[in-house]
């Protein structure tokens, strides 16, 4: 018998107190897949991130996990199992790098369970992967924009989840950095998680991701492997700018040249 798909939103809809911003969308995310999600701002790629998590709640249609019901289950039981990265986390004032990743241990505690050799080594993993190990004790305050993104994403790597969901993770990052975090999400994908990350930047998107998600409106307007779904028509109908698309000279990616001036839609 075929095992349920990972994730699943079966003809969810999602608003904020009127308009929806996400009507009857049916998606699903499989076991292992880098899948990017892209849009022009308001799309919904937000809303469904959290959709997926069950931050939000669907005021229409339901998201399974592994073929229940998401929001039947416990909240500690799906946090053990989805992690979410949001676009503009905040710590409280005086906390520290350590003691923000610690927070990603937090579900994997209960009255029964309390800390462990295993959260030590998670917390210490995640600070070297994120190259935070020297700044465990600095307060998160004091640290660059960039620096207080890897702590976030320290504390969803310390979370070990199979799923890890990202809001905009290369916020604040330099070019540099961006493309080291990346490269961080494709390894963590190799080793067997599975990735769902919203992007701003479509040639990273492209080169990333091995299945890339276009919301338009609310809805999916290209949902596909990136060199089948990312065309100079699509980018223009859902974009509203012109482009060429070509490889890239380093990954064979498809690469998003734009024209000089944008076209009106």
């Amino acid at each position: 018998m075929t095992p349920p798909s990972l994730v699943r939103a079966h003809q969810v809809t999602v608003g904020y107190g009127g308009e929806p911003v996400i009507r009857g969308l049916d998606l699903t995310i499989e076991h292992g897949e880098f899948a990017v999600v892209v849009g022009p701002n308001g799309c919904g790629k937000s809303t469904l991130l959290k959709t997926l998590c069950r931050v939000n709640r669907p005021s229409g249609g339901r998201v399974e996990l592994d073929g229940e019901d998401l929001h039947r289950m416990p909240g500690r039981a799906v946090a053990r199992r989805i992690s979410l990265l949001p676009q503009s986390a905040t710590a409280p004032e005086g906390i520290t790098v350590a003691e923000v990743v610690t927070r990603g241990r937090h579900p994997h505690h209960s009255l029964l369970r309390q800390w462990s050799p295993d959260d030590d080594r998670a917390i210490a993993a995640a600070l070297e992967r994120t190259h935070l190990t020297d700044l465990a004790d600095t307060p998160v305050a004091t640290l660059s924009g960039g620096q207080r993104q890897r702590a976030w994403v320290a504390m969803v790597l310390a979370q070990d989840t199979e799923v890890i969901l990202l809001d905009e993770p290369t916020t604040f990052l330099d070019i540099a950095h961006q493309y080291e975090l990346l490269e961080l999400f494709a390894g963590l994908n190799r080793e067997g998680r599975t990735i769902v990350a919203v992007l701003h930047d479509l040639n990273q998107a492209a080169r990333f991701a091995s299945r890339l998600i276009v919301m338009h409106e609310g809805g999916v307007a290209g949902d596909g492997p990136p060199e089948r779904v990312l065309t100079g028509d699509l980018v223009r109908e859902v974009f509203g700018l012109g482009a060429e698309v070509v490889d890239d000279p380093q990954s064979g990616t498809p690469m998003v040249v734009p024209h000089v001036q944008p076209v009106s839609r």
